[in-house]
């Protein structure tokens, strides 16, 4: 599930010292919110998560529950749907990005960013 998450720096410590006393090994493959993240898992069960992969996880989780209504804008004969700050900054869009659209039935819009390299 990594694919769902946008494209962040990745923190590596070889290991970290957990609060029983003993150093927590880093693993790549946690389960958080049902995302496949990674961080450091100690021998005492104890885990502690990649802090900026969390945050972006929590914040897409928020976003996902939000429902926008958005006005559109006109540039001659194409329509402009502008995307709020907080849905592009989650996603990592930027102006000149490239995103895929789609319709789902009669009256529903699917946007995908599109992947990097692609």
């Amino acid at each position: 599930m990594l694919a769902d998450l946008p494209n962040i720096k990745v923190i590596k410590m070889k290991g970290m010292k957990c609060a029983c006393g003993k150093i927590a090994q880093y693993k790549e493959h946690l389960k958080f919110n049902n995302y496949d993240i990674d961080g450091w898992e100690c021998s005492c069960g104890e885990i502690y998560y990649n802090p900026e992969r969390v945050e972006k996880i929590l914040l897409l989780n928020r976003l996902q529950k939000m429902k926008y209504h958005l006005k559109l804008s006109r540039a001659k004969s194409n329509l402009i749907l502008r995307i709020p700050k907080e849905v592009s900054d989650v996603l990592e869009l930027e102006g000149g990005d490239e995103v895929e659209l789609g319709l789902k039935g009669a009256r529903e819009i699917i946007v995908h960013p599109m992947e990097m390299g692609k």
